[in-house]
């Protein structure tokens, strides 16, 4: 056979492996580049995240209870502009001078039906016997009675005059200020320091202006953070869809599986440090009846925490009991440290590396330590600690709610699980479909030699 029909026969074989290798070049770097994509949404939702989080801690703080319903401050301020308005805004009808003219005259007949019972008592002495005679010679006790209506209408009129009404209402405003200063608690300027250091951080001025950024903020977090949390999911489903569609017609398999390792490995880092449970518990509102006003406070929040699985263990390991700091540690190493020594060993196993690839200790790590890995047992616990916790929040809360007519208050309760418990839900989700492939890969192939 000539070299000439060799080079023929070998053709289509090397046209095949060419196409072979095309389509894993491709298929590769069309992974790469959903990686990279795939990252860089999952650190911006993080961001995003924690921004929601420190918003929402900087609203829970000036919006505190204690800062609020249970500040003497606050209610001195309320009541001192209710009693205000109502001492500025102090007027008398006609109805209300008429009744106060009656009782004037009511005033004025009694105390000169007293002083006629003075003069008139029996007498002893000379001169008080001279006093009672000239009193019921020259004074006509009915006439003195007949000008009372005729006092009375002055000095109502001179009383409610707008002069005298003006220094009367001085007078009350003054002893009202008086009685405002000698009534604190000292938080006044906690507050002060509290709320200028928050509205100069969010450029406002006031509590209103302050709750509509927060808002506005929120809103627009919300938004995006959907929006990478489901670019990031999106990036990997459609990953793993191309991967199980070609792994036929391609022959780089160990790469493409080290490639979904690392989309796992983004989930498991976004899920861990991204908040995922958030416990807020606050008064909606609380309206008090006084003079015909309401005092009213709003949105006075009882309870906030936002934590990652990070966040708790840290906070386990930070509490001075030994058993939190075991519990700490147990779902650091079961919940993080574990799983993250399983994707490296899946991917040292999968590539069969001359130095660990064959060894049984990564081999066990890659088969063998998924009962000790807690990630799915942590999903579980979260989601039943949050229906347990929000059940005990709902029966409490529900027994602040009043609703008479000096007395009305509202709670509500804003606990919700968090989109970074949904992104670890994923990452378990994913794991499981990763350990069943590399079980197929490590059957198809057999063990490293």
């Amino acid at each position: 056979m000539s070299e000439l029909q060799k080079d023929n026969i070998s053709t289509p074989q090397q046209v095949k492996q060419n196409r072979s290798g095309s389509a894993s070049f491709i298929l590769i770097a069309a992974l790469s580049l959903l990686l990279v994509a795939a990252a860089y949404c999952g650190y911006r939702f993080r961001a995003l995240a924690y921004e929601r989080k420190h918003i929402k801690e900087d609203y829970s703080l000036s919006n505190n209870i204690t800062f609020g319903i249970f500040s003497v401050d606050r209610w001195g301020d309320k009541i001192s502009a209710v009693v205000d308005r109502r001492v500025k805004g102090f007027n008398l009808n006609k109805s209300q001078k008429a009744d106060m003219q009656q009782e004037v005259e009511k005033q004025l007949h009694g105390m000169v039906n007293k002083a006629v019972a003075e003069f008139t008592r029996p007498q002893k002495g000379l001169g008080a016997k001279l006093k009672k005679l000239a009193f019921n010679t020259f004074v006509d006790v009915k006439e003195i009675h007949a000008l009372v209506p005729s006092f009375s209408r002055t000095i109502v009129t001179k009383v409610t005059s707008p002069k005298s009404l003006k220094k009367l209402k001085s007078v009350a405003v003054g002893k009202l200020n008086e009685l405002e200063a000698q009534t604190y608690d000292l938080s006044d300027q906690t507050i002060s320091s509290v709320e200028h250091n928050i509205y100069q951080k969010y450029k406002v001025n006031n509590a209103t202006a302050f709750d509509k950024v927060v808002n506005s903020k929120l809103k627009q977090i919300k938004g995006l953070s959907y929006q990478y949390a489901i670019g990031m999911t999106a990036c990997i489903i459609i990953a793993l869809l191309l991967w199980l569609m070609l792994r036929r017609r391609v022959d780089s398999e160990v790469t493409l599986f080290v490639i979904s390792l690392l989309f796992a490995f983004i989930l498991l880092a976004v899920g861990v440090s991204s908040p995922i449970i958030e416990v807020d518990a606050r008064i909606h509102t609380l309206e008090f009846a006084l003079l015909g006003e309401k005092l009213v406070f709003t949105n006075q929040v009882l309870f906030f925490q936002s934590q990652s699985i990070l966040g708790i263990i840290g906070t386990l390991i930070e509490q001075p009991k030994p058993d939190a700091v075991l519990v700490g540690i147990l779902l650091m190493l079961f919940v993080v440290i574990l799983p993250l020594l399983r994707l490296i060993a899946r991917g040292l196993q999968v590539s069969c590396t001359e130095l660990l690839g064959n060894s049984k200790f990564i081999r066990f790590l890659a088969f063998d330590l998924g009962k000790w890995d807690m990630a799915d047992v942590m999903v579980v616990g979260i989601a039943m600690t949050y229906i347990g916790l929000n059940g005990i929040l709902k029966s409490q809360l529900s027994g602040l709610n009043i609703d008479t007519e000096a007395l009305k208050v509202v709670t509500i309760n804003n606990s919700a699980l968090q989109l970074g418990f949904f992104i670890f839900v994923a990452y378990v989700a994913y794991n499981i479909i990763l350990s069943s492939i590399l079980k197929r890969i490590d059957e198809q192939n057999g063990p490293c030699n």
